[in-house]
């Protein structure tokens, strides 16, 4: 399906524009992809370090409509990855996370529409699920808006995806414990008990390409992926590291989930089992109040969140056969040469 078509991503020059272009950039699938972001400095080192003719580059903020409808031009698919995500950032500066988050999602909804654009795939996260921080928040409201805008759409699908933290990306906590590890400093933990599911940029990347090829309008799609504490985690990277680095508990930052929720059970009603996805669809019904305040749904209380503590649990030995996996761990930990792209 991807056969001489351009791609755009948005906010591409981050961790997942970087694993796609790992997954695609030499292969004959997509015959253009188009890095759009506001980040000149990355882009040039992009630019340097790739020297692909596949690879063009645009210098934009979605914020701003008009940048965003240059570059769609001509374009058949799009990965819709810029967002504001750090936590803490997004808590002080919550207009901010707004702006790129929903009224971002929006421009782009809307030039990807008016550019005759196929499919929209729009990254979200687990925190969108009852979230109780601003860039939670402001990513439930991006779901909200690129549903609604889905319902209008004949011409272009608007899909989503949902995942949590994934491992090794710029902002987790694998890099900082790493960081921590080899300076001889402590590494901090704010609760060993906290539960985080496991995710590798690689699956994050199949997770959108299973829902290019199975998305209907509006539909959230969902990794089960497998999960484990904080503390294991720490563990583990200690072992691989055959380190001795004592283990600080800070505390829970502000903001802060015990674990991740990456299906409400008000959508693990509806969800349709897809193996290793969860497929929720859009809820469309249309402005009869009485399905909203007088007819209830008497199974949203005999099920359960699908949540990073009742998810499959990894133990000390288990995350580190997937931490092996990870190119950060074989280069910094291992010694491999392997490839990494600018992130």
């Amino acid at each position: 399906m991807f056969q001489n078509k351009v791609l755009l991503i948005t906010g591409g020059t981050g961790s997942f524009g970087n694993a796609v272009l790992k997954r695609f950039l030499h292969t004959d699938h997509f015959k253009e992809i188009r890095i759009f972001s506001r980040d000149e400095k990355k882009q040039d080192d992009m630019r340097n370090q790739l020297k692909s003719e596949k690879l063009k580059f645009y210098i934009g903020d979605v914020r701003d409509y008009k940048s965003i409808e240059g570059a769609m031009t001509g374009v058949d698919y799009v990965f819709h990855a810029a967002a504001l995500k750090q936590v803490p950032s997004c808590e002080f500066f919550p207009i901010e996370a707004t702006k790129t988050n929903v009224f971002g999602t929006q421009n782009v909804i809307d030039a990807a529409a008016a550019s005759m654009v196929k499919k929209v795939i729009c990254l979200s996260t687990d925190k969108a699920a009852y979230p109780i921080n601003a860039m939670g928040i402001s990513k439930a409201l991006m779901e909200k808006v690129a549903i609604a805008a889905s319902r209008n759409l004949t011409d272009t699908t608007v899909c989503l995806t949902r995942y949590g933290n994934v491992m090794g990306s710029r902002g987790s906590v694998i890099p900082l414990f790493l960081k921590q590890i080899k300076s001889g400093e402590p590494i901090t933990i704010t609760d060993p008990n906290m539960t985080r599911f496991l995710m590798s940029l690689e699956e994050a990347v199949e997770l959108v390409l299973f829902a290019f090829e199975h998305g209907n309008q509006g539909d959230l799609f969902v990794n089960k992926a497998p999960a484990g504490t904080i503390g294991n985690l720490a563990h583990a990277l200690k072992e691989l590291c055959k380190a001795n680095n004592e283990i600080k508990i800070i505390g829970t930052r502000h903001g802060e989930k015990l674990y991740e929720t990456l299906c409400t059970r008000e959508e693990m009603v509806k969800a349709e089992d897809m193996g290793n996805f969860y497929r929720i669809p859009a809820d469309n019904r249309d402005l009869n109040y009485a399905q909203y305040f007088s007819e209830g749904e008497q199974d949203v209380s005999k099920i359960e969140d699908y949540h990073s503590h009742n998810a499959q649990q990894h133990g000390v030995e288990g995350m580190k056969k997937l931490l092996s996996n990870l190119a950060l761990i074989k280069k910094e930990v291992f010694g491999e040469d392997v490839v990494q792209y600018p992130a």
